[in-house]
């Protein structure tokens, strides 16, 4: 595909802003959606757009050549996503790929885990020239407990299990090479990182590159619930399930999707506390870490 025009929904999110770059990297130009009107991406345009609001996406995806789909986190994000995808069918957009999870299947009791695959499914019977990635947990989720590492530890209802968690920069590399190179019609692609670590050894790297003595504390799931009481109750019990799904030993294998894109080993639980460890001691104090 040469200097294809790309839409990205979410620029301003964790992998979006990862994307942004990466796919200006392979000389795409990018058009960075947003729902805040005083966002500015440099190097590429930004459209003001709403997933909820079909006019305005039909406006964003007007001329694009591929898009990257994923959606905020919302009770109705499944809805959302399967409106857009008929919307790209009907604008002709050539290729979509979409931000599934890892281990998405329609009967999983993990309420995530069934909405990404509701919208799999839906994209399947669509005709697009479409690709699936399918991440694993994602290590920037850890900035979440910066308040609680600042103090040398933190908690999740996860016990010893391994998870091969992912570095979202891998998954933004990932994405871009998905949508600027042929070959990768009908692909599902799981992302992970390059072995699986339990949360007590990524204590142990945490603690590594901070020069800081960082425990993990397993937590029962209620306790861990009620730690999430500012969260509505379904994305609160949808954590929780998460954490259940990982618990069970359940996210633990390990694919050589992101090497196989991106031509690089995907980054280790080292290289993420070595590049976030800043971040991770400083946001938990209110200091700003830049």
């Amino acid at each position: 595909m040469n200097t294809p025009t790309v839409l990205v929904t979410g620029a301003t999110g964790t992998i979006g802003s990862a994307l942004v770059p990466a796919l200006q990297a392979r000389g795409a130009t990018v058009r960075a959606m947003t729902r805040n009107p005083g966002i500015a991406f440099p190097g590429a345009e930004t459209v003001v757009a709403d997933l909820s609001d079909p006019a305005s996406v039909t406006t964003a995806l007007t001329g694009v050549d591929a898009v990257f789909l994923n959606s905020p986190s919302a009770a109705d994000a499944a809805a959302l996503q399967i409106q857009f995808t008929d919307l790209a069918r009907d604008a002709g957009v050539n290729r979509l790929v979409l931000l599934s999870q890892y281990a998405a299947r329609t009967d999983s009791p993990v309420r995530f885990l069934r909405w990404h695959a509701e919208v799999e499914a839906h994209v399947q019977q669509l005709g697009l020239d479409h690709t699936v990635l399918r991440p694993n947990l994602y290590l920037q989720a850890l900035l979440a407990f910066a308040t609680t590492i600042a103090q040398g530890w933190f908690a999740a209802p996860i016990g010893d299990a391994a998870v091969s968690a992912i570095d979202i920069r891998d998954i933004a590399e990932s994405a871009a090479a998905v949508l600027t190179t042929t070959g990768h019609t009908g692909r599902t692609y799981t992302l992970t990182g390059p072995r699986a670590v339990t949360h007590a050894e990524i204590a142990v790297a945490i603690s590594a590159a901070t020069g800081r003595s960082v425990v993990f504390r397993d937590a029962p799931a209620d306790r861990f619930s009620a730690a999430l009481a500012g969260f509505p109750p379904w994305q609160r019990d949808g954590l929780v399930e998460d954490y259940a799904h990982y618990a069970r030993g359940e996210a633990a294998e390990v694919h050589t999707a992101v090497a196989d894109l991106t031509g690089h080993p995907a980054r280790d639980i080292t290289d993420f506390a070595r590049d976030y460890a800043a971040a991770l001691i400083l946001a938990g104090t209110g200091k700003d870490p830049r």
